[in-house]
C-alpha cells in the first residue's frame, strides 16, 4: 500500500505569505492534479526521482510505466489525439530525455498537444558533462513549440500552467519542461491555473476576420467545382467543427477530402465523401482537388505528400485557407483568401456568412452543380482502389477490409505504424467519426503505432483498440507489449506481415530497377511465440479461409492479442501519384497491369 500523503494543509499553514510551500516534486504533481491530469506515461530514472516519490502519494494520477522512453511519448501521443486531451510524459534526464525527441518531433509535426517533463542534473553542474547530462532544452528547442529549464522552485508551479496552455492553445504541439533536481528537492510557492500569470503574451486568433468569411461566402456560392480539403486541423479543434463542417458539406453541395491526419471530420458513408487525396489517395478525390474552380482548405498545411508537384497542383482554382496558424497561410501555396481562427468558429463563421447572401445565392444549387457530380461519378466508376483477388493468398487490402467488416459496429479506435500498411488501413478502413484514427503522419515514425494504441486504450479501456502493423515497423518498439500486459489494456496488433519492409521494397522495385537492398527481413520473428512469451494471445493467418475467425478470436480476447496475418509479399499500394506528377497524372492498378512497365519523364521505370 502507498504511505499516506503528506498534509498540504500543514505546508499551508506554514506559508509565511499564506501560499502553500511545497517541495519542486510535490509542485510537479499538484500542478498535473489541477490541470486536470488523470494520467501519465514516463520511465523513472536518477534525475527525476523526487517526482517519482511525490507521485507514490497521489492516487489521483495513474502512472502508466512504458518500456522505452519513445514509447511514453508515441502512447501520450495516442492518448491526446483520442481525447482531444493533452498527453503527458515524465522522463529523466540525458537519454531518458533524449529518447523522446522523436516522439516530441512527432507531435510537433501533427499538432498533438504534448507536455513532456523532463528531469535534469542540479543546477550546479549543468555544463559540466554530469553524468546524464544533456542541454534538453538546447535540443529540444528546434522540435517544440516551446521549451522551459527551471531554475527556481517558486518559478515552477507558473511554468507548468503555462506549458499546458501554450500546448493547447492555438495550434497545439508538444512542450517540454527541464527540471533539475535540486529544483525538485527545493521548496516553492505553488500557485493555482487561476492565480498564475501568463509568462507570454501568447494569444493565438480563434475568431476568423468576418469581412474575409464574407468573401469567402460568395466566393463558395458561385463556385460551380467546389471541394473541401480538410485536415488535421478539424481533428483538433474539437467535434463541433466536424459537425460544422458536415453541415456546410450538406448546405453547399461540395464534396469532401481529407488529408491522412483528418480522417474521420467527415463520415467515409457519406455520399459525398471522396475519400483521401495524395500520393495514395482515392483516383476521384484526387481528380477533383486537380480540377475544382474553388478549394476550401479547413485546417490542412498542403503538404508535399498531398500536393505533389506544386506549380501543376490545382492550376484552375481559387483557394480559401482556414488555418490557426497564420504562418500556415501562403507558406506553401498562395491563397486568395486566408481566415485565420479555429476550424469549428471559421466554418460557423462561413455558414453565418452565406446565410447573410441574397436567397437566390445562399441556396447550392443541384442544377448548378450536377456537371461536377457528373464527372465525379466518372472518377469514381474507375474504382481506384481495386485489387486482383486471389484464392490462395491474403491480398492485405482485402485483410483491411475484412477487419473493418467485423468491428465496424464496436466503434474501433485504429493505430498504424508507417508504411505500405498505414496506406491500405487508410484507404479500406471506413472511419465515421473523428479521433479514431491515430497514425503518424508528418514524420513517418515506424513504430508509433503500438505505444500509440497503449495511450488509446489508457483513455478508453473499454474500447477496441487495434494497432494495424507492419512486421518490419512494429519490431521498432515491440517491447511496450510488456506495457500493455502489466497494466491490463488489451490491445490487438494486426501485423500485415509480408516479410519485406513494404514500401522502402515498393519504391526500389519502381524506381530503383527492383534492387532490393537490404529491404528483406530476413530472420522475422515467430509472432505467435513472441506473443505468447509476452503473455499475450498469438494468432496466425495465412490462408483467406482462414482471416475471418482469427479476427473474431482476436476482438473476443479480453488481453492483448497478436495476430500475424501472412498477405501476398510483393503487393505494391496503388494508386500512386508518381514523384514528379500532377494530381491526374495517378498510376492505377489496371494502367500497370494494361500497360507493363511504365516511364517516368527521367526514364525511371515506376511500375
Amino acid at each position: 500500500m502507498n504511505a499516506p500523503a503528506p498534509s498540504l494543509t500543514a505546508a499551508r499553514s506554514a506559508a509565511a505569505d499564506g501560499r502553500p510551500r511545497l517541495s519542486g516534486a510535490q509542485i510537479v504533481v499538484q500542478a498535473l492534479v489541477d490541470q486536470g491530469v488523470t494520467d501519465l506515461f514516463g520511465y523513472p530514472g536518477g534525475a527525476v526521482l523526487p517526482i517519482y516519490d511525490a507521485l507514490f502519494h497521489e492516487p489521483r494520477l495513474r502512472h502508466v510505466l512504458v518500456r522505452h522512453e519513445q514509447g511514453a511519448a508515441h502512447a501520450a501521443e495516442g492518448y491526446a489525439r483520442s481525447t482531444g486531451r493533452p498527453g503527458v510524459v515524465l522522463v529523466t534526464s540525458g537519454p531518458g530525455a533524449t529518447n523522446t525527441v522523436t516522439g516530441i518531433v512527432d507531435a510537433l509535426m501533427d499538432s498533438i498537444p504534448l507536455v513532456v517533463i523532463t528531469g535534469q542534473v542540479p543546477t550546479h553542474l549543468i555544463g559540466s558533462d554530469a553524468f546524464q547530462e544533456c542541454d534538453t532544452v538546447g535540443i529540444t528547442r528546434p522540435c517544440t513549440k516551446h521549451n522551459f529549464l527551471v531554475k527556481s522552485a517558486d518559478d515552477l508551479a507558473a511554468v507548468l500552467h503555462e506549458a499546458f496552455r501554450i500546448a493547447t492553445s492555438g495550434r497545439p504541439g508538444p512542450v517540454v519542461v527541464d527540471i533539475p533536481k535540486d529544483v525538485q528537492f527545493a521548496t516553492g510557492v505553488y500557485v493555482g491555473p487561476s492565480e498564475a500569470r501568463a509568462l507570454h503574451a501568447y494569444a493565438p486568433q480563434t475568431t476568423p476576420d468576418a469581412a474575409a468569411a464574407a468573401e469567402a461566402a460568395q466566393m463558395i456560392a458561385a463556385a460551380r467545382r467546389p471541394l473541401f480539403y480538410t485536415g488535421g486541423g478539424v481533428i483538433n479543434s474539437g467535434p463541433g467543427a466536424s459537425a460544422a463542417l458536415r453541415r456546410l458539406a450538406a448546405r453547399t453541395g461540395a464534396p469532401v477530402t481529407s488529408t491522412l491526419m483528418g480522417l474521420g471530420a467527415f463520415p467515409a458513408d457519406d455520399p459525398a465523401w471522396l475519400g483521401m487525396v495524395g500520393m495514395h489517395g482515392a483516383y476521384e478525390a484526387n481528380h477533383a482537388m486537380h480540377d475544382c474552380d474553388v478549394m476550401i482548405a479547413v485546417g490542412a498545411r498542403f503538404d508535399d505528400r498531398v500536393t505533389g508537384r506544386l506549380d501543376a497542383f490545382s492550376p484552375g482554382s481559387k483557394k480559401i485557407h482556414i488555418d490557426i496558424d497564420p504562418a500556415s497561410i501562403n507558406k506553401l501555396v498562395k491563397a486568395d483568401i486566408g481566415l485565420v481562427g479555429d476550424a469549428r468558429e471559421c466554418l460557423e463563421a462561413l455558414d453565418a456568412a452565406l446565410d447573410a447572401l441574397p436567397r437566390h445565392a445562399r441556396a447550392h444549387s443541384a442544377e448548378r452543380l450536377a456537371p461536377w457530380w457528373a464527372e465525379i461519378a466518372a472518377w469514381r466508376a474507375r474504382r481506384g482502389f481495386a485489387y486482383r483477388p486471389s484464392a490462395k493468398l491474403i491480398k492485405p487490402q482485402w485483410a483491411i477490409e475484412r477487419l473493418y467488416a467485423l468491428t465496424r459496429d464496436r466503434d474501433a479506435y485504429i493505430t498504424t505504424e508507417v508504411g505500405q500498411h498505414q496506406m491500405w488501413a487508410a484507404q479500406f478502413y471506413r472511419f465515421q467519426e473523428p479521433n479514431r484514427w491515430m497514425t503518424s503522419g508528418g514524420l513517418g515514425t515506424m513504430g508509433y503505432g503500438l505505444p500509440a494504441a497503449v495511450g488509446v486504450q489508457t483513455a478508453h479501456p473499454a474500447a477496441l483498440v487495434i494497432d494495424i502493423a507492419g512486421d518490419a515497423s512494429v519490431l521498432m518498439t515491440l517491447q511496450e507489449m510488456s506495457t500493455a500486459l502489466q497494466h491490463d489494456l488489451p490491445i490487438k496488433v494486426f501485423i500485415l506481415n509480408n516479410e519485406w519492409m513494404g514500401m522502402v521494397r515498393q519504391w526500389q522495385q519502381l524506381l530503383h530497377g527492383e534492387r532490393y537492398s537490404h529491404s528483406y527481413s530476413a530472420s522475422l520473428p515467430d509472432f505467435v511465440k513472441l506473443a505468447e512469451a509476452y503473455g499475450a494471445l498469438g494468432l496466425r493467418a495465412e490462408r483467406p479461409e482462414e482471416l475471418d475467425d482469427a479476427i473474431r478470436a482476436m476482438i473476443a480476447t479480453p488481453r492483448p492479442v497478436i495476430l500475424d496475418c501472412r498477405v501476398e509479399p510483393t503487393e505494391n499500394c496503388l494508386p500512386m501519384i508518381p514523384s514528379g506528377k500532377a494530381h491526374n497524372e495517378m498510376i492505377l492498378a489496371d494502367d500497370a497491369e494494361r500497360l507493363g512497365d511504365v516511364i517516368d519523364d527521367a526514364g525511371r521505370r515506376l511500375v
